[in-house]
């Protein structure tokens, strides 16, 4: 098979504060992916580093012309990273990999002979998860299981970021131009042919994560209320519930009142009671504000993300 008719594969990367990681993680994608029969580019985002990231993509990229990047204006955070150098890898087939190299690049060989059987989205899932918490392994599990119930989008059990996504759907995913982006969520929405590989997720190579336990839920809260109209659902039926029960002990007390000439007692139970309805509206009232201010953001009609610069990765060997 000549060069020009090779298939091409695009490693897109999401850069943020990276500067450890690189001198390792473009060395290490390059020798791990030599022998896939594919014109092999690396897309690499800097969503607006600050520790000298930006500066070592531009050397790497003047180093070889399979390396290209995009640095965006400022840190408009992951998802957007990804949307961003999904909007111009132009490949056969793209593959999402993040920088701190916890999700091995050797696991790619394995994607591409998945490829190559006509599989639009082949996605990792995670059978391990080596150097992270046991509080981060129980919540990513649960989180995963929650929305897998709630959404009707199929979302993966288990799964990242790290995939192959094929030329069509990729087109799809440009589509998809929503402000609040739960990039997982929609992987599973534009659909076509899927298919997990199982990989043993590493630590992390360099650096720290940038995701805190606040981050992460405010992530999760984002993919839930992005894919599913549950939480304003279970507030209906909490509020109904509520108010059957206090209708019923509200009965009950006029038939005590009028039966036995009992009179009205109870203040500081009255008390928990107003609390708790208090509560629960509040609640509801969160929920509902939750999905009122994502409307709000659509409402704005902000382009997705800003470029700073862009240089373009090119099919062809290194210097």
């Amino acid at each position: 098979m000549t060069e020009s008719t090779r298939p091409s594969l695009c490693i897109l990367i999401p850069v943020f504060n990276e500067a450890e990681a690189l001198p390792m993680l473009v060395p290490r994608v390059l020798a791990a992916l030599a022998d896939v029969p594919a014109e092999l580019r690396l897309l690499l985002v800097d969503d607006g580093s600050s520790d000298g990231s930006g500066e070592q993509l531009a050397r790497l990229a003047a180093q070889d012309d399979r390396i290209g990047y995009l640095r965006l204006a400022r840190n408009f955070g992951k998802e957007i990273a990804m949307s961003a150098g999904l909007d111009v890898a132009d490949a056969d087939a793209v593959v999402l990999l993040d920088a701190d190299l916890q999700d091995p690049p050797e696991v790619v060989r394995e994607f591409w002979k998945y490829f190559e059987q006509g599989y639009d989205n082949v996605y990792g899932v995670r059978s391990s998860r080596a150097g992270e918490t046991a509080l981060k392994k129980v919540t990513a599990a649960g989180f995963y299981r929650v929305i897998d119930r709630m959404s009707r989008t199929p979302i993966p059990r288990d799964t990242g970021d790290f995939r192959l996504l094929s030329r069509r759907a990729v087109m799809a995913l440009r589509q998809l131009r929503e402000r609040n982006r739960f990039m997982k969520g929609l992987f599973g929405w534009v659909g076509f042919r899927s298919i997990g590989v199982p990989y043993e997720r590493a630590p992390r190579v360099a650096g720290t994560s940038k995701f805190n336990y606040w981050k992460l839920w405010n992530f999760a809260l984002e993919g839930i209320t992005s894919f599913s109209t549950a939480p304003l659902r279970l507030a209906t039926y909490i509020g109904a519930g509520t108010a059957g029960i206090a209708f019923l002990f509200g009965a009950w007390i006029v038939f005590k009142t009028l039966a036995y000439g009992e009179s009205v007692r109870g203040y500081p139970s009255l008390m928990v009671v107003m609390l708790f309805l208090g509560g629960v509206q509040l609640i509801a009232l969160g929920l509902i504000g939750e999905y009122l201010g994502r409307l709000f953001e659509e409402s704005k009609m902000r382009p997705l993300y800003l470029v700073d610069e862009v240089r373009l990765p090119r099919a062809g060997q290194s210097d």
